[in-house]
């Protein structure tokens, strides 16, 4: 039986909320599988604020209200958890790290990552990423002398800045010996994770299927590259009786108690997250700033302005329009583009009564795109941001409630520190016969064949 005929076949269950039918779901098997956000976005503006999926058992519904969405991720949060084919996924490659956990351990992991994503660790780290920024930028950028130009695939600038960044951040080190084992590996497992999570019909584990072997293959070199960090600290990482084994992630948590493949899982959660969700905004971010040359002119303008480069904290208030074209660019790309909950008990949604086991689909790519709450909802506008209260009933690239991103503030002064570092020597603008890429759902957002962009080297650093 095809999986389109499975698919005909399933009964939805019927709770008094309007959706696509099994048929309907068989005919755009393919095209949810090639793009899921548009099929998000229009099956959103055929049936509006809840859209019922036709699956067999507990209903699975879209859900767009933001009051809706605040109840399920905020407000009733230990009435939802993260006991989801999404995360289900995810956790074969990440284990039960923060990101996917849907155990009630992830409470005590989170108070033990938490440290080192401290306002005084962040202002700490600064040096650290710009550091990586610049790294990147010459090594990606060394044949621009200034006044020259050439198209160059940020995209690809973007994830090695991300890479280095969580190194040095989150481990103290230069991952420079096993970036590219690393990327590769991210790369492979993001690809795999997505592929596992859009699966209707789930395969078991077990299965000899190309997508389990291959998937096991890209566990066992996560393993081995994790495994080699944390025996290295284990080996050197003390400086005398007693001591810390550092004031990094990698060292809070082999201080914590945690067992070596508790350490593994938020090693990989973090590099996973870290660099794949950074990697996607910044690239967004240059885009639009490309496309929006009066924009990019008054970032770097702002941030020339400083008597100092940018740090990773307090930018909303010493460089506002920097930081609301940074808002606005994750408003329009989210890095989660898609979230989700299944209900432990009976709940009610939106005047719907919905019975335990219901799976709740949150899509800040929809919900960032509500007319009612972003008027002109499309159209690049960092100044909404100007305003501190816009939006922000409708606002979640990180998520929302207990769950909220704990990497937020680390990834939001990452992009102000690269923004900083690459606009004072370098402009963006969109090379001749320009396309945008199609957004590519992933774990994060990414650009469909990559992002080139025209990149021409200043005369000078603009940083004042």
């Amino acid at each position: 039986m095809t999986v389109a005929t499975r698919l005909q076949a399933m009964q939805p269950t019927d709770i008094g909320v309007p959706g696509p039918t099994s048929s309907d779901m068989a005919r755009a098997f393919r095209s949810v599988r090639h793009d899921p956000l548009s099929f998000l976005v229009r099956v959103t503006a055929q049936y509006g604020d809840r859209v019922s999926f036709p699956v067999p058992g507990a209903p699975a519904l879209l859900v767009n209200d933001p009051d809706e969405v605040r109840h399920v991720l905020q407000v009733n949060a230990r009435g939802w958890s993260k006991k989801t084919v999404q995360y289900g996924a995810l956790s074969r490659v990440t284990g039960q790290g923060l990101l996917a956990s849907a155990e009630p351990s992830w409470i005590e992991h989170r108070r033990t990552a938490a440290p080192a994503f401290h306002h005084h660790r962040l202002a700490a780290v600064s040096d650290q990423v710009r550091a990586a920024a610049d790294t990147a930028l010459v090594a990606g950028l060394a044949d621009l002398v200034p006044g020259t130009s050439r198209v160059v695939d940020v995209a690809a600038l973007t994830h090695r800045v991300g890479l280095d960044a969580v190194g040095r951040a989150l481990f103290s080190a230069d991952l420079s010996g096993h970036a590219q084992q690393l990327l590769d590996a991210t790369s492979s497992a993001a690809e795999l994770v997505v592929r596992l999570g859009r699966s209707v019909l789930p395969t078991a584990q077990w299965a000899p299927t190309p997508t389990n072997l291959r998937l096991r293959l890209t566990r066992r070199r996560l393993d081995r590259i994790t495994a080699q960090l944390v025996a290295e600290r284990r080996a050197h990482g003390r400086a005398g009786s007693g001591a810390a084994y550092g004031d990094d992630l990698l060292g809070l948590l082999l201080d914590s108690g945690l067992t070596d493949v508790e350490v593994r899982d938020e090693l990989v959660t973090m590099v996973i997250a870290g660099h794949e969700t950074v990697a996607a905004a910044l690239t967004w971010t240059l885009m639009l700033l490309a496309e929006h040359p009066e924009a990019q002119e008054r970032a770097r303008t702002e941030l020339a302005g400083l008597p100092a480069p940018v740090s990773m904290l307090d930018h909303r208030d010493r460089v506002p329009w920097t930081r609301a074209v940074i808002d606005e660019a994750l408003r329009l790309y989210p890095p989660a583009w898609a979230i989700s909950r299944r209900s432990i008990g009976p709940d009610t949604l939106g005047g719907a009564d919905v019975p335990e086991g219901t799976l709740a689909i949150i899509s800040p790519w929809v919900v960032h795109r509500r007319p009612d709450l972003w008027p002109d909802p499309l159209a690049f506008r960092p100044e909404r941001f100007l305003d501190p209260g816009a939006g922000r009933a409708g606002y979640l690239p990180f998520g929302l409630g207990p769950r909220l991103c704990i990497g937020r503030e680390f990834a939001i002064g990452e992009m102000a520190v690269v923004l900083d570092r690459l606009l004072a020597t370098h402009r963006v603008a969109v090379p001749d016969g320009w396309r945008r890429p199609r957004p590519r759902a992933q774990v994060a957002v990414h650009p469909e064949g990559g992002m080139p962009l025209l990149v021409t080297r200043l005369r000078g650093d603009h940083r004042g």
